[in-house]
């Protein structure tokens, strides 16, 4: 069983799904799932019109338009930058969020997306801080590497969790066994985590932190990155006149 990294079961992820209903089964039941919700009325506060939904009425609307596995596609270089990716399996869904980064090939160019956990109150202007990270138990006894016991391991031991990048990660955990005399027998299990992003709560985004981030601290900026800037300018400026005129506006 998968757990997050606050000390709460995380549900299912990390489980491998190695029999289940077929696809066409899956419909069905998503179908019988679906229900209509009614029109809500607009209310205004201080002037500005706002609607009020439950937290059920939202839970169902996620389970009408299939976003139960929904993921985001983020691609920092071009202007579209997100994409809703609506995963049907669970371990689709896990696959997803437990790779780096995707590379999405088109006419000869390969386009970086990397993903991210969507909620329901998803903002295209910040990368939400949660994550899925691999963690492994260097010293848990064999006896526990089995699929229904307290960890669900596999590949010597790891398993995949659900992380807040803005919280402390636990360091151990504790495992107990009680012994037919009541008497407890204790061990702590360290906890390794593998490559964890870093979140910077300026940029609002995954990838580096505050200690690394070029707006604030813009001294941390390679020079040889400047200069190539600059020498594109001049270029630039060299073979179109109006570019000169623009090059003279820049800082």
């Amino acid at each position: 069983m998968a757990a997050s990294a606050g000390g709460q079961p995380l549900k299912e992820v990390g489980r491998l799904v190695t029999s289940g209903p077929s696809y066409a089964n899956s419909l069905r039941q998503k179908k019988s799932n679906i229900k209509r919700l009614p029109l809500k009325p607009i209310s205004y506060l201080h002037g500005e019109p706002q609607v009020i939904w439950e937290v059920e009425e939202v839970n169902q609307m996620i389970v009408n338009e299939n976003l139960e596995y929904a993921v985001i596609g983020s691609f920092r270089l071009l202007s579209n930058k997100h994409v809703l990716i609506r995963a049907t399996l669970l371990e689709d869904y896990v696959h997803l969020l437990s790779k780096p980064a995707f590379y999405i090939t088109q006419n000869n160019w390969s386009f970086p997306m990397r993903t991210l956990k969507w909620d329901p109150m998803f903002n295209p202007e910040e990368e939400t801080t949660i994550t899925i990270a691999w963690i492994s138990f260097p010293s848990l006894p064999p006896n526990f590497f089995w699929r229904r016991g307290c960890f669900f391991t596999c590949n010597g031991g790891r398993v995949k969790v659900e992380v807040d990048l803005l919280n402390d990660f636990p360091k151990r955990i504790k495992i107990e066994m009680r012994m037919n005399n009541e008497e407890i027998m204790e061990k702590w299990i360290k906890i390794k985590y593998d490559y964890v992003p870093k979140y910077c709560q300026t940029c609002m985004i995954q990838g580096h932190n505050e200690e690394q981030c070029f707006v604030v601290h813009p001294e941390l900026y390679p020079k040889e990155k400047v200069g190539q800037a600059k020498g594109r300018r001049t270029e630039r400026s060299a073979k179109n006149p109006i570019a000169r005129k623009t090059d003279v506006m820049e800082p």
